[in-house]
């Protein structure tokens, strides 16, 4: 976990220039990299189990009732599974060290068009269960329609996240 002035000296390919841009600005918040996203993927085994789940999806021939049913079943699998107790725990510092441990936050992507910003206000639980509704963004059905339009797979890469005060 970052602070954005952190973020800002990690290369823009890495952070996004939305989090350079809000570092700049002095605007408080902080960054979850994307290899947190990734490391909880993989702690609870998603890849495969998402894999297994949409199976029967054929990029083809996409049966769209069958795909829907199958993209709220991954969001919930995504919402629902649990994080490391050490994960928890750093995510909970770094919210204090941000010092976004009190009043209402905002979730995002950075340099990202917004389906939807997740609003929440803190104690750490709370913006945890945050992070990781926006993450299961990425399995709401048009998501997933468009990455088997564009590449055939289900498949995402993790991608860092911004937390940042409400209204930032």
């Amino acid at each position: 976990m970052l602070t954005l002035s952190e973020a800002a000296r990690r290369p823009v390919t890495e952070v996004g220039q939305d989090t350079h841009r809000l570092a700049a600005q002095g605007t408080a918040g902080m960054l979850v990299p994307a290899a947190f996203e990734e490391a909880y993927y993989l702690g609870v085994n998603l890849p495969e189990q998402l894999a297994r789940l949409f199976a029967p999806v054929h990029p083809q021939r996409i049966d769209e009732d069958l795909l829907d049913g199958l993209c709220e079943q991954a969001q919930t699998l995504v919402r629902g599974s649990s994080l490391s107790d050490d994960a928890v725990q750093v995510f909970y510092r770094a919210l204090k060290n941000a010092g976004l441990d009190s009043g209402p936050l905002e979730l995002r992507r950075p340099d990202e068009p917004q389906r939807e910003a997740a609003q929440v206000r803190p104690p750490g639980t709370a913006a945890l269960h945050a992070l990781k509704r926006l993450w299961a963004q990425d399995w709401a059905f048009d998501a997933v329609l468009a990455r088997l339009d564009d590449t055939g797979g289900i498949g995402v890469d993790a991608r860092p996240t911004l937390l940042l005060r409400s209204g930032s």
